[in-house]
């Protein structure tokens, strides 16, 4: 969630922290609607000048117009959470999509207010939209309870999830103002190059509409934060609060959605990371209409090919993605394609080296019958593959009949979610939602826990649950062992209201 800063190490050993809420506060495809119709921007982006009317690596006079144009449209991301005491002090429940161990040192933004059983954070964000459409990170609204927008003119709306993606760290709000709102004007992410000045605006620490200004250091950053990483690495200071809000370029347009920072200490080192707008463009629609992300499945488990790999496979130059398996059933395996093949092609889009396949593959519209070149004995061969959905991607139904009692909406688990959280095949069921001030919340159950047993029984399925419910004592705490996001199992008592 946005109040608390998520870290993560890096092969390199080094640690990575996304930009969530403020200090004090908080840290730092396939839809039927065009990302145009999506996105309103009524302001056109300016045509790419040409080279020789740039700044000419020279730094500009003043970024005071950028910033007095783009300021209107960024906002101030405040979010309430229900959380567990933390009983050793350790930083208050990190979120189920969290970037790694309290230990490492790439953070996500956000730093907690802790007491009692809410949590506070904040981070930032950037209206795309004149009714009232915002986009942020998913770390800065995950698992919250209520979210306040306040605007530049100091006007604060309340405001609600349309859509969210854990695994690119999106996140699409809507509030409803009066009037119609400025909006930010979204670039091109892949028209940047390395050394292009940026600009980052939004809330570190809490301090609303700070400006900073730096250049792109590099593109295409894989730092371990999921299956799609390509982050834009920036060296302009961001810090905790700066999560969702936007990086510009020297013509004020959003070229990416500052989300994680490098640092040992939780300050900025010069070292953070932006989510490409270009990604968000194409993922925005989807999470409008249906409040998440299906992706298309190829099937396989790819890994780097390396030089002394390339010659073994009569590979040359290395380039591709090294098939290491192949499911069972998938798509792939139906085409024919098998471990040992190289991928350099897919679907008319060369495959430069691994990375770059689970991001063409996302991309594509499920059902689509698209050609995969791999490279096979030193050949090159041509599958038809037709791809399918995504495991996982489908949204599961709640169950809120015990919401009311006991303040806890329940769902079964998905196979994927048990092998996430290392649960032997059946157990625990999964808490969707926990009420307000209800008995579960003031027990310290949070959304994204997992529930054990009940009454000292097994359960597996949301229908035990309910039966163990029902032959429970009246009158008498409800006892139950959960398995929290961060892996320590505990028993908690819920008082009957």
């Amino acid at each position: 969630m946005n109040a608390r800063l998520l870290q993560q190490t890096l092969v390199t050993g080094l640690t990575l922290s996304l930009v969530g809420g403020g200090f004090a506060l908080g840290r730092a495809t396939g839809a039927t609607k065009s990302a145009a119709a999506a996105i309103d921007q009524t302001e056109a982006a300016a045509p790419e000048p040409p080279a020789a009317s740039r700044r000419g690596g020279q730094a500009p006079a003043s970024f005071a117009p950028l910033a007095a144009e783009a300021s209107p449209a960024v906002v101030h991301v405040k979010v309430t959470s229900i959380v567990k005491a933390a009983a050793d002090g350790a930083p208050f429940g990190l979120p189920p999509e969290s970037f790694g161990n309290e230990e490492s040192p790439f953070r996500g933004f956000s730093a907690p207010r802790r007491g009692g059983s809410t949590q506070r954070g904040s981070g930032s964000g950037f209206i795309i939209r004149k009714d009232g459409v915002v986009l942020t990170n998913n770390h800065v609204v995950e698992n919250a309870k209520q979210i306040t927008v306040t605007l530049s003119d100091g006007r604060e709306l309340d405001a609600k999830v349309m859509g969210r993606d854990p695994k690119t760290d999106l996140a699409v709000l809507k509030i409803d103002p009066e009037k119609s709102l400025p909006t930010a004007k979204l670039g091109d992410s892949d028209g940047i190059n390395v050394g292009d000045w940026v600009v980052a605006i939004g809330n570190p620490y809490g301090l609303s509409n700070s400006v900073t200004a730096g250049i792109v250091s590099a593109k295409g950053r894989a730092i371990g934060a999921g299956p799609y990483d390509d982050f834009i690495q920036t060296d302009a200071p961001i810090n905790p609060g700066n999560s969702g809000g936007p990086l510009l370029n020297d013509r004020g347009e959003v070229v990416g959605i500052n989300s994680a920072i490098f640092s040992q200490t939780g300050g900025s080192v010069g070292i953070g990371f932006a989510i490409p707008i270009n990604l968000a463009k194409k993922l925005v629609p989807e999470l409008e209409e249906t409040g998440h992300v299906t992706r298309a499945w190829l099937g396989v488990t790819i890994q780097e090919l390396t030089p002394d790999l390339a010659k073994s496979l009569n590979v040359e130059p290395p380039h591709g993605a090294l098939v290491a398996g192949v499911a069972s059933d998938s798509p792939a395996a139906a085409s024919g394609i098998k471990p040992g093949d190289v991928i350099t092609r897919y679907d008319g889009k060369e495959v430069k080296e691994h990375a770059t396949l689970p991001m063409l593959v996302a991309s594509t519209t499920v059902g689509k019958t698209v050609p995969v070149e791999v490279v096979r004995d030193g050949k090159v061969e041509t599958f038809e593959v037709t791809v399918s959905r995504q495991a996982g991607d489908e949204t599961p139904e709640k169950s809120d009949e015990h919401k009311g009692k006991w303040g806890l909406a329940l769902r079964d688990l998905t196979p994927e979610e048990r092998e996430q959280r290392s649960l032997k095949a059946g157990e625990g069921v999964l808490v969707a939602d926990v009420a307000d001030d209800s008995p579960a919340a003031q027990a310290g159950i949070a959304p994204g826990d997992v529930i054990l047993q009940v009454s000292r029984k097994p359960v597996t399925t949301v229908e035990q649950i309910k039966k163990e419910v029902a032959s429970a004592p009246e009158g008498k705490p409800l006892l139950l062992l959960v398995r929290p996001t961060d892996g320590n199992e505990r028993f908690a008592a819920l008082a009957p209201r």
